[in-house]
């Protein structure tokens, strides 16, 4: 039998299920629309990152979502196929993949953020400056800081990383 883990502070197993109910309920507007179209989460993280980086490489969007080709494959098939991304060859390498949103790609792109922008925006409503800023530090304190920040180049303008590894 394992262990039973403990938390430090008694507050951590509260902020474990707490960020999982958040992200249930941020996720589930956009569920419900993928879902009538038939797509699901994975569909969701290629249209989000695509529409964030228009002409990102194939090889670029494996690495942020850190998944295999395999499993982007399928995925992007059907995004391209039902006409919401295109894909170009790359400017100096003919043989590299830059990924678009269509018009299609980014109405969709608009109609999932929507509802988790206003999710976002009813939470941090009455939040001052400094306490958004404590928000934002805590969430990159989240992820994976050695992706985050070889990533840092790749956030959308308004979304740099800082060199202390905060979004600006």
């Amino acid at each position: 039998m394992l262990p039973r883990v403990h938390p430090q502070n008694p507050d951590d197993f509260d902020f474990v299920e707490l960020l999982f109910f958040a992200y249930r309920d941020f996720i589930s507007d956009p569920d419900a629309i993928l879902d009538e179209i038939g797509f699901g989460r994975a569909h969701h993280r290629v249209i989000h990152f695509v529409g964030s980086r228009p002409g990102m490489s194939v090889a670029d969007l494996l690495d942020t979502l850190r998944i295999t080709k395999q499993s982007l494959a399928r995925v992007l098939k059907q995004l391209i196929d039902y006409g919401y991304v295109r894909q170009a060859a790359g400017p100096e390498d003919r043989r590299q993949r830059r990924l678009f949103l269509t018009e299609e790609g980014e109405a969709l792109r608009q109609e999932l953020l929507s509802p988790q922008l206003k999710r976002i925006d009813g939470a941090l409503e009455n939040l001052t400056a400094g306490e958004r800023d404590i928000v934002k530090s805590f969430l990159n304190r989240m992820c994976n800081t050695r992706k985050v920040s070889e990533s840092a180049d790749n956030f959308p303008q308004g979304h740099k990383m800082k060199s202390k590894g905060t979004r600006s």
